[in-house]
């Protein structure tokens, strides 16, 4: 590798490539600094990516990402000439100029980064620590350094932050889950295979040591990873594999995940945590938990909706960050302190979002309402009247409840949750919940997601036999399971369950319908697919990437079974909604 520092000028933008950090155990991490073209010291938005820091946004890994984004936005490509765009870090064409130095760098083992590769692990958020402390004490920096960047860029923030680097004065963190085992990986105990799309799309391509097997810079037109080529065998030596691990650490006690667990309490640092309505499969709940359990006196949350990355770019999303950047690292009076602590743009069928905003989390006022399930596959506030069970085949379509005509608008927004009674042939059951909305006629409402264009209201899941909650974190609305054991259920006998459903946010116009699938499956859309296509590497069917079809973590004899559903008045199966009082448009 060339250590010579390199730079340029390039839109005004001083560009040094390649910078060497040493980080505490005296390895040498590679970042890129973009400055102004002074001898000033500002301060220092910094990130830390696995996704290869000189391979561009548009590159044939980003190219249908890009697309979206410039479709839903054609602006940004007169904002900026995207030269020196990387996935899900700022644009430094649209921050540099406002008086930031922005600093990205390739985490250990990828990009131009040595190292063994081991994602998201304790020695990684050190080397972040590191350069937190680094970038603080350069001769372009004023002291002050916050983080921003979406998804994996927003995810090891949580981490970082709650080792309290000294320098860290601010978080953007934009769609970061926050619990890597339940957000990521397993939901409610069931393995979801995005791991295995991310970590062989866009991961291993960017792998460092690759060098010219791997992509070429279109950004400076140089090795994304590193100039050494090593083959495949030496490339295995030099990583963790993350799709094996996460299946050989099947339970969230394994000290692989609580290594991975940030300890909140430990996170003083003023934050922003924005979060998609529609990623209920990465990018929702974990930045809520995070927002709820940090210890920050000063947080706010923020809903968004679009595609997974598409706001953090928009001209509205990126006002917003500076806004909050501004007032903590540069200290401007600019009104950030009086934003209210909770931000969302509401969903209406038919309609534009609509802003709303509050103080508390979950919102003032909700009136947690219960629609219990019913014989008649009704959704009702009155209890059952008789004792009665329904069975369904795993292998199709499950159960769906609805409720009657909607006499008035329901303004249904925060956590849910469901209890149900539950007994299966045999000795496990995976359960899939889907909310969902339908209109006067019963044709499904659904948005587009974080990575999928029909995204129902919002989804949740369980294993029957990690249905084990922990007592100290529970609430009524949001059941939080231990998925520390495994208990195997007896054929035929009942168990009662609580499932979380991720939290949601719309409003059902009078004569819609509300509706609760209860399934062995992933959600389908029934809708036309036949013009949807993927851009991330599988189908869209209405769960993304998010599919939980693993046959071995899912094995048919256990699976692919009968699940009945116990209906009795004193152990009414019950759907808690979270419903708010109607907002004034802001």
């Amino acid at each position: 590798m060339n250590n010579m520092l390199r730079t340029e000028v390039y839109e005004g933008i001083r560009i040094d490539w390649d910078v060497p950090i040493q980080v505490s155990d005296g390895l040498t991490l590679r970042c890129d600094v973009f400055r102004p073209d002074d001898d000033r010291q500002y301060p220092v938005i910094l990130g830390a990516t696995p996704y290869g820091k000189w391979l561009s946004f548009q590159d044939e890994v980003w190219g249908g990402q890009w697309k979206m984004l410039t479709r839903h936005e054609p602006a940004i490509n007169k904002l900026s000439t995207n030269r020196l765009q990387n996935y899900e870090f700022p644009d430094p064409e649209r921050f540099v100029h406002d008086g930031y130095v922005l600093v990205r760098v390739d985490v250990r083992g990828t990009g131009r980064s040595p190292g063994l590769m081991d994602l998201l692990s304790v020695r990684e958020t050190q080397d972040y620590a590191d350069c937190i402390e680094w970038a603080a004490t350069q001769a372009w920096s004023n002291g002050k350094v916050g983080l921003s960047g979406v998804s994996y860029l927003a995810m090891n923030q949580w981490q970082v932050a709650a080792l309290q680097p000294p320098h860290l004065s601010a978080l953007c963190i934009w769609e970061g889950c926050s619990d890597f085992y339940r957000e990521f990986t397993r939901h409610g105990g069931i393995l979801s295979l995005f791991s295995d799309l991310w970590f062989d799309k866009y991961v291993l391509p960017v792998q460092h040591g690759l060098g010219e097997r791997g992509w070429k810079s279109h950004i400076n037109g140089e090795w994304v990873s590193g100039s050494q080529t090593c083959d495949e065998q030496e490339l295995a030596l030099m990583r963790k594999d993350w799709r094996q691990d996460v299946r050989t650490h099947t339970l969230s006690k394994a000290e692989f995940w609580q290594s991975r667990l940030p300890d909140f309490s430990n996170i003083k640092a003023p934050l922003l945590s924005a979060g998609n309505w529609g990623g209920q499969g990465l990018h929702l709940r974990g930045n809520i938990e995070g927002y709820v359990q940090a210890a920050s006196p000063q947080k706010w949350l923020n809903f968004h909706c679009f595609e997974h990355w598409t706001e953090y770019y928009t001209q509205t999303g990126i006002a917003l960050q500076k806004k909050f950047l501004a007032h903590f690292l540069k200290g401007e009076d600019n009104g950030w302190g009086a934003e209210p602590r909770v931000q969302m743009l509401v969903r209406r069928p038919g309609q534009e979002f609509s802003a709303r905003q509050d103080e508390h989390w979950p919102l003032s006022g909700t009136d947690w309402t219960s629609l219990y399930l019913n014989a008649d596959a009704s959704l009702h506030t009155d209890r059952p009247s008789e004792t009665t069970q329904l069975t369904y085949d795993a292998a199709g379509e499950g159960l769906t409840f609805l409720s009657a005509p909607l006499t008035k608008d329901l303004h249904v927004i925060g956590p849910a949750a469901a209890s149900l009674r539950i007994s299966s042939s045999t000795t496990d059951a995976d359960l899939f919940l889907v909310l969902r909305l339908f209109t006067p006629d019963l044709k499904e409402v659904t948005y587009a997601g974080t990575n999928d264009p029909h995204t129902p209201m919002s989804h949740g899941w369980l294993r029957a036999s990690m249905r084990k909650l922990d007592l100290k974190r529970s609430l009524p609305y949001r059941p939080y399971h231990a998925l520390d054991e495994a208990q195997p259920l007896s054929p035929g006998q009942p168990y009662d369950v609580q499932i979380e459903i991720v939290p949601t946010c719309f409003v059902a116009p009078a004569g819609y319908r509300i509706g609760l699938s209860l399934r062995g499956k992933d959600y389908e859309y029934p809708g036309d697919l036949s013009g949807v296509n993927a851009t991330i590497g599988q189908p869209f069917t209405g769960v993304g990437p998010f599919r939980h079809t693993d046959s071995a973590d899912r094995p048919a004899a256990i699976f692919e079974n009968r699940v009945t559903l116990h209906i009795d008045p004193v152990h009414p199966p019950c759907l808690l909604l979270p419903v708010v009082p109607a907002q004034a448009p802001i």
